[in-house]
């Protein structure tokens, strides 16, 4: 069984900065892709940036220079920094990943974490 465990959401005033982070934990696995989401009250989860086991980025046209997503693949985690809040950031973040899991002949699954609360006052 495979566990994605977030941290590091919290309450921060407009133009403040926050870094999640979420651990992949549990039987063997390989991670392909790695990457969060967010959804704000009554509204639709929507990317926020996603990077692939080569490295390659990918981020919401909304948080272009302002978010950097990193990865440490010898603790299978991946990290998110958010700079410059907005109030329009606040959400819950969701983290997300590609694992290829030996458990099921290393066919690829998606897992998703429990979710972590980001909320930006302005």
């Amino acid at each position: 069984q495979v566990q994605l465990v977030e941290s590091g959401g919290g309450l921060v005033q407009a133009g403040g900065s926050l870094r999640l982070s979420c651990a992949a934990s549990g039987s063997a696995f390989s991670i392909n892709r790695m990457g969060w989401y967010r959804q704000a009250p009554g509204k639709q989860r929507e990317l926020v940036a996603t990077i692939t086991s080569g490295g390659s980025m990918n981020y919401a046209d909304s948080v272009k220079g302002r978010f950097a997503i990193s990865r440490d693949n010898a603790k299978n985690t991946v990290y998110l920094q958010m700079n410059s809040l907005k109030p329009e950031d606040t959400a819950v973040y969701y983290c997300n990943a590609d694992l290829l899991v030996e458990s099921t002949g290393w066919l690829s699954k998606n897992y998703w974490g429990q979710g972590t609360q980001v909320t930006v006052s302005s």
